[in-house]
């Protein structure tokens, strides 16, 4: 069974769990960073916002900052890089990954009210335009996504390549030039599996995309 490492504390992240756990993978929750070391793959999950001092910026909208969780989760990706493992960054992840590899930051995208979640009605939904194969094939040329982010990829990071683009020119996606690196600034967690919806594409076929690299 393919095993699937995530930062955090068992009882964390019970949607990614569930996603892994239809898939037929084994996720692997802790903060004992040495327990990665027998996964065979990285999920970077979505969260609170990466401290800017990290790629060279002040603080001037970054929120809910864990310095121990993003050195953590830096740390991480590159080891898995290294090691020519699969990582899935997910919102708050896909923004780590842009770090890690040398990326920054938008810390307030310029209209947040087309990517914030609503109290009354949860995640936006938008449509985003494809840069790459990769999502021509899952989803055509231009497809609905969920969102809830109010920060997003700026300068993309080295060897990242776009996949995607929002209606309002915000990177959505990236894939690294080795292809086993994949970042989504959606949910795909929560637009599938038992969270699937009308309104927004299957976010499966990411999650087997990604274990399919193992």
């Amino acid at each position: 069974m393919k095993r699937i490492f995530m930062r955090g504390n068992p009882g964390d992240f019970a949607n990614y769990v569930a996603a892994l756990t239809a898939c037929g993978a084994e996720p692997v929750i802790s903060m004992t960073l040495s327990d990665a070391d027998t996964c065979d793959g990285l999920l970077i999950p979505g969260g609170a916002d990466v401290n800017p001092v990290l790629y060279g910026q002040e603080n001037t909208a970054s929120e809910g900052i864990d310095d121990s969780r993003d050195a953590d989760e830096i740390a991480l990706a590159k080891c898995f890089f290294a090691a020519g493992k699969p990582v899935f960054g997910i919102c708050r992840g896909h923004q780590v990954l842009n770090v890690a590899f040398g990326g920054d930051l938008i810390q307030n995208v310029p209209d947040p009210q087309h990517h914030m979640a609503a109290k009354e009605t949860g995640d936006a939904i938008h449509t985003v335009r494809a840069q790459h194969d990769l999502m021509r094939e899952f989803y055509g040329e231009e497809f609905p996504v969920n969102s809830a982010h109010h920060q997003a990829a700026g300068k993309l990071g080295a060897g990242l390549i776009p996949l995607c683009v929002s209606d309002d020119g915000i990177n959505e996606g990236f894939i690294h030039e080795n292809g086993k690196v994949i970042g989504v600034q959606f949910h795909p967690e929560r637009i599938g599996f038992a969270h699937r919806r009308p309104d927004a594409v299957n976010g499966e076929k990411l999650f087997r995309y990604f274990l399919s690299l193992i």
